[in-house]
């Protein structure tokens, strides 16, 4: 047998566990990503998600009433909350406007979840809002879960569970706070 020289058995060890190198440089990036909060990508996700379900004109409203209807079947006192814009008919003018409303201060901070100095401006005033109609903040995470049924609705296998969980924790997180 022919002695194999220390450089020659360096190479075949390299060439042997390169892959393996590189697929835990690669897990170890994702494991990274999976465990911050909503970070670009995460964010750019949950923003293109958005998009596809919120959707446009009427199916807007259809989107809202979804999770409304899901937020007040979850809990029912929640209804309460919006006697004034009359939650007791949400086929009403004045709760499907409310809905919009509501939808629309979501899409804002959404589209905004890449922009903290701004996404921070609005939460803020957000953050006043309920807090001036004492709104418990228990409310955020019961809405989360029903709006993470309706957004996983309407895009089956593409919803993305951790992107959306991550930054509507950071969307509540500034409004709670």
């Amino acid at each position: 047998a022919k002695p194999v020289s220390p450089r020659h058995l360096r190479l075949q060890v390299f060439k042997r566990y390169k892959m393996q190198g590189v697929l835990i440089v690669l897990a170890g990036m994702i494991a990274l990503t999976m465990a911050g909060g909503c970070g670009d990508l995460q964010a750019l996700k949950v923003k293109q998600q958005w998009a596809a379900a919120y959707g446009t004109a009427e199916s807007r409203v259809d989107f809202g009433l979804a999770v409304f209807k899901g937020l007040f079947a979850k809990n029912a006192d929640s209804r309460g909350l919006f006697k004034r814009v009359h939650s007791d008919d949400v086929n009403s003018g004045a709760f499907k406007a409310h809905v919009v409303r509501v939808l629309g201060g979501l899409d804002l901070v959404i589209s905004l979840l890449d922009d903290d100095a701004t996404l921070n401006s609005a939460l803020s005033h957000l953050q006043g809002q309920h807090k001036e109609r004492g709104i418990n903040p228990g409310y955020f995470d019961e809405l989360g879960s029903v709006l993470a049924q309706v957004v996983q609705a309407k895009l089956g296998k593409c919803y993305d569970a951790n992107a959306w969980d991550k930054c509507y924790d950071k969307i509540t997180d500034g409004i709670k706070s």
